[in-house]
Parts: C-alpha cells; structure tokens; sequence
C-alpha cells in the first residue's frame, strides 16, 4: 500500500484543535451578564474581559496559525 501525501499531518490537526480550546476559552472569559436600561454592571468593564480575554483569544488564533503552518522536517530533505 503507497502512503498518501496529505498536506497536514496528525499534529497539525492536534495543533489546530488546541488552538481552537484556547479561542473558546478566551470567547467565556469575554462572555458574562450585561447591564440593561435599569441597572449598570460594572463587571463589563473588569480587567479579564477587557484585557486578559483578548489575549487569549489572540494566542489561540496565533496557535491555529502555528498549526497550519507546522511542517514536520523529513529526514531525505534536509
């Protein structure tokens, strides 16, 4: 049986799906209870929503990007 060339491998999907946890993770640090017409919530203005959620999601899209790009190095290559 010939082996296929696939253009990713098993760890560029590992590295997506990883990538794709932290992007979910930094979409419910940016999620919560809102203010409406009667009362404000201050908690939309907190630091993990306007700051650290952000950069989450940021890093996971950078990883998505790693993963898409990763390409094992091949030993007749080189």
């Amino acid at each position: 049986m010939e082996k296929k060339n696939f253009a990713f491998t098993r760890m560029n999907y590992i590295l997506i799906a990883i990538g794709m946890a932290v992007v979910i993770l930094g979409f419910l640090l940016m999620s919560g209870s809102g203010s409406d017409e009667t009362t404000f919530n201050p908690d939309i203005f907190s630091a993990t929503r306007v700051k650290v959620a952000p950069a989450v999601t940021f890093i996971g899209f950078a990883f998505i990007g790693v993963g898409i790009m990763f390409r094992k190095k091949d030993k007749e290559n080189v």
